[in-house]
């Protein structure tokens, strides 16, 4: 400290090099949080839906999607390469028009999701199957994507 003084050299300030972050980031908060409260931007925040699983086992592949309350006929299952396209539309009766909403995460509408696969399948081997508001789609590999077995002489 004497030899800044007596050499001319500046005081130098400590200083939080992470501040201007940190406030940067409160003032995002700030804004973002009082976006979401408003009504007609209530679809701000990213939700993916349906969520699924993607597993495999020797001979297909299994997607396996939460869609409680959504009819069958309300489906509509595509298979275009090795991609799987899950898309329908979920309905929700109406709450009558005086209703005050105190939570609101149930939403009604259209989704669409496209699952890429892996590995080669084959189309003609699909089956799928609603229990209990799962959807099941088994995914039979195509024969070149499935494991073989060498023999060793």
């Amino acid at each position: 400290m004497i030899a800044r003084r007596l050499f001319g050299y500046p005081e130098m300030e400590r200083r939080n090099p992470f501040a201007e972050l940190e406030r940067m980031a409160r003032q995002m908060n700030w804004m973002t949080g009082s976006m979401l409260d408003r009504p007609d931007l209530r679809f701000v925040s990213a939700r993916v839906f349906p969520p699924l699983n993607v597993t495999e086992d020797k001979d297909r592949y299994f997607v396996r999607a939460e869609l409680p309350g959504i009819g069958t006929g309300d489906l509509d299952l595509q298979i275009n390469g090795r991609n799987l396209s899950i898309s329908g539309e979920r309905k929700i009766q109406s709450e009558n028009e005086n209703a005050k909403y105190h939570r609101r995460e149930r939403e009604a509408g259209k989704f669409s999701r496209v699952i890429g696969l892996p590995g080669d399948i084959d189309p003609e081997k699909v089956e799928a199957k609603m229990v209990n508001g799962v959807l099941t789609v088994a995914i039979a590999k195509a024969e070149a994507a499935k494991p073989k077995q060498i023999a060793v002489n």
